[in-house]
């Protein structure tokens, strides 16, 4: 019968540390990640301070869906995150007139909304021809907060490269905790 010879506490407790960022860290980067909300830009559904789970895996078998909240790469400074929601997927035309958002024709329905604007697609430099098509692969992004939401208005469409995954889950505050909607 073979004795094990058990191994010093420090070289066990330094392989515990090591396994567990190791773990961490593929969690981190390809399965769930922990986001804080910095701005205003989604009150009422996400607050400044609130803290939201993403599922970075999601986008590797399902496509972003209208009305879903996504956190992605910010297309002018890339070395930050955005959290806003998916109003148009590639090949939908759009239109803003008087802060009603117009997708294929058709108004949104978005309850979600409580604070409106009166932003007019038609005084937008950067969309030159109104109504727009969202090129493929391509989403366009809306805050929930309208007048005070740097969105894809201000900056176009996010790419699909730059997606990092769905807003799954709001874990702080403790009175807030739950699905966000």
């Amino acid at each position: 019968m073979a004795s094990e010879i058990a191994k010093p506490w420090w070289r066990e407790t330094i392989e515990t540390i090591i396994w567990a960022f190791v773990l961490a860290m593929i969690i981190r980067t390809f399965i769930v990640q922990a986001f804080w909300i910095p701005s205003g830009s989604m009150i009422p559904t996400l607050e400044v301070g609130d803290r939201v789970l993403v599922a970075k895996f999601w986008t590797w078998f399902f496509e972003p869906t209208h009305g879903s909240l996504y956190v992605f790469r910010y297309p002018v400074d890339r070395d930050r995150d955005f959290v806003k929601r998916v109003i148009a997927v590639g090949g939908d035309t759009v239109d803003i007139r008087k802060g009603v958002v117009y997708v294929n024709d058709k108004p949104l329905d978005e309850p979600y909304i409580k604070y409106h604007d009166r932003y007019d697609l038609k005084q937008s430099k950067l969309f030159p021809e109104v109504p727009f098509k969202v090129p493929e692969g391509h989403y366009f992004m809306l805050g929930d907060n309208r007048p005070n939401s740097q969105d894809g208005r201000y900056w176009g469409f996010v790419s699909k490269d730059d997606i990092r995954g769905p807003v799954f889950f709001r874990y702080w505050p403790l009175n807030r905790i739950g699905i966000p909607k």
